[in-house]
């Protein structure tokens, strides 16, 4: 595979994550609206998905509360939002030059590696019940394949490269 083709590549699997990260991102704001269409959905599914339901209205509960009484907890999500955002806009470096700017891809996955303990510990010290953390665990499993892809080529591109400069490549 030449080259170009490898930016090609590249560029589509971290496209996958700037999309999954900026959407990730603006949908954090308007959390409170976003569960209650989320209730209407599930509400026909109430009587085969009784505990998902359930966790579905106490979370809604649990937004409309804070937002009422505590509306500085809310402002937590806005944060976690805006970092999302910014990760997005980080990945404009990988897309632009991937090989200097792999480093990018290496957080990336590594972050998606700590997902895993996070969401593992955290989730029951917070009371979040297991089909939840595995949702939060989705989030690795569907970041780190793309970025996983787009690294191998980024690294074959960079071996070529030296290769051609006739120097080794860097590891």
């Amino acid at each position: 595979m030449d080259i170009e083709e490898r930016l090609r590549r590249t560029r589509r699997w971290l496209w996958i994550v700037l999309i999954g990260l900026f959407l990730s991102g603006v949908t954090a704001f308007p959390l409170e609206i976003e569960v209650r269409w989320l209730l209407r959905v599930l509400d026909p599914l109430a009587g085969q998905l009784p505990a998902l339901v359930a966790w579905i209205e106490r979370v809604h509960t649990g937004l409309v509360t804070a937002g009422e009484d505590y509306p500085f907890l809310l402002y937590g999500t806005d944060w976690l939002a805006f970092a999302h955002l910014v990760l997005a806009v980080a990945f404009w470096g990988p897309l632009r030059d991937p090989v200097r700017n792999v480093w990018v891809v290496q957080v990336g996955m590594i972050a998606c590696a700590g997902i895993v303990p996070l969401a593992l510990i955290c989730g029951p010290i917070r009371d979040i019940p297991w089909f939840w953390t595995v949702v939060d665990l989705s989030f690795a499993v569907g970041a780190f394949p793309p970025l996983w892809f787009a690294y191998r080529h980024i690294r074959a591109i960079e071996a070529s490269t030296a290769e051609a400069a006739g120097s080794p490549a860097v590891s």
